[in-house]
């Protein structure tokens, strides 16, 4: 923890001394282009991060750790481009800041749920590879993809991964969007989902699997209707049930989120 709090400070001693130069930071602008959804206003949301520390989150890994708070996030551009700086102050923003090619940790939700419509918005640096992983198993690919033609379709920004270990009932379970909503790094960008978690008979056995009823990138519908038969490449360690948590993937380059809320599953709006 001594050694993430001195890097977020470092980081963000340059983003002060920068501004106190008359110089920009390294991105434009830390908010969001189009102010908060308006649906965040409705009634029944629930954050997920409270906006001053962790509490509520733990590590998959607690040796790695390497996630912080901060009340700014900026993008390292030219200068820096796989890196994102943080503020010095606490805020609500979440970021796995390292440096040195380290790697952080993945981290979790202490609550658990089932069926859940959740919204988040996140912001990568340049190559990061992350994921936000509903129950911890099934994850929907976040990728510094703009405007590229990935090594795979579906490292695409927004893609359904793949199985863990290997096709199931013949299926590789890795399904492409259904456009390109992505942007590039250095911006914040959100994820909306309709989730419906695994149901299971009074012997627990398994009789229908979890289904993301629609997922919204960016103001886009990227994902309709789509079953998972089992977890997804590097998912948590836990066996599928009616209610599990939230895992944001942290271990493949810097990033970030903010707004992270949720409320009990809803009937589908009209598109």
């Amino acid at each position: 923890m001594k050694q993430l709090l001195f890097v977020i400070a470092v980081l963000g001693a340059l983003v002060v001394a920068l501004l106190a130069a008359g110089a920009d930071p390294p991105l434009v602008n830390d908010g969001w282009d189009h102010g908060d959804p308006p649906f965040l206003l409705e009634s029944g949301w629930t954050p997920l991060f409270n906006g001053r520390n962790l509490d509520g989150w733990q590590y998959t890994d607690p040796q790695k750790g390497a996630w912080g708070v901060t009340k700014g996030v900026f993008w390292g551009a030219e200068a820096n481009p796989t890196q994102l700086l943080a503020m010095p102050e606490p805020g609500d923003r979440m970021i796995n800041t390292v440096a040195n090619g380290k790697s952080a940790s993945n981290i979790y939700t202490t609550r658990k749920f089932g069926d859940v419509e959740l919204y988040v918005e996140f912001m990568m640096a340049k190559s990061t590879n992350s994921g936000v992983y509903m129950h911890g198993l099934y994850e929907t690919q976040i990728w510094d993809s703009y405007g590229i033609v990935p090594r795979l379709d579906t490292d695409r920004c927004g893609a359904m991964y793949h199985y863990a270990g290997g096709p199931i009932d013949g299926i590789d379970g890795g399904i492409v969007p259904r456009v390109r909503a992505e942007r590039p790094a250095g911006q914040w960008q959100s994820l909306h989902y309709w989730f419906q978690a695994p149901r299971f008979d009074a012997a627990g056995k398994r009789i229908a699997p979890a289904k993301f009823l629609r997922i919204v990138f960016n103001g886009q519908v990227i994902h309709e209707n789509v079953e998972r038969l089992g977890p997804t490449t590097a998912a948590m360690k836990i066996p599928e049930a009616a209610e599990n948590p939230l895992m944001l993937q942290g271990d493949h380059g810097s990033v970030a989120f903010r707004n992270i809320y949720m409320r009990p599953l809803r009937p589908l709006p009209q598109q």
